[in-house]
């Protein structure tokens, strides 16, 4: 048997995708859902997987201090230089582009640096409403 918990943690971000043709070539902003699902075969002795609180705690405050209200560009962008340095905006330089699937990792590798004891089984950024990406990590027969 396995128990499980998600929590769902709001922030808001721009982005931009460079060499990449079409609408998301442009700044543009999202209200993102992360969603961060933990899995444990047994419940602690307080008869939970993990406390929601920890989460918050943890991975909620990293979001709103490092992502949310930031604009996420790949470290390639000139945009960078303009919108971090000259204009002195908020810049979250990630090492390759900003997609919904890498936020995704980007929120797991953090989750997992600081929960890792537990099964943090997957990680989803609703990008809009009806669009997300999943980020989990292979394991089992399949490493």
């Amino acid at each position: 048997m396995i128990h499980s918990v998600t929590k769902q943690i709001e922030f808001c971000y721009g982005h931009r995708l460079i060499n990449y043709k079409g609408k998301c070539a442009n700044l543009h902003g999202h209200n993102a859902v992360a969603e961060i699902r933990i899995d444990a075969p047994e419940l602690d002795y307080r008869g939970m997987v993990v406390d929601f609180g920890d989460i918050n705690a943890i991975v909620k405050t990293w979001i709103n201090d490092e992502l949310d209200h930031k604009m996420l560009l790949n470290q390639a962008d000139p945009l960078c230089q303009v919108l971090g340095v000259d204009w002195g905006q908020p810049v979250v330089k990630m090492e390759s582009n900003p997609t919904a699937e890498n936020i995704a990792k980007l929120i797991y590798d953090y989750t997992y640096s600081k929960l890792g004891l537990y099964a943090i089984t997957s990680v989803t950024l609703w990008e809009t409403p009806n669009s997300y990406a999943v980020y989990r990590p292979v394991r089992g027969n399949y490493e």
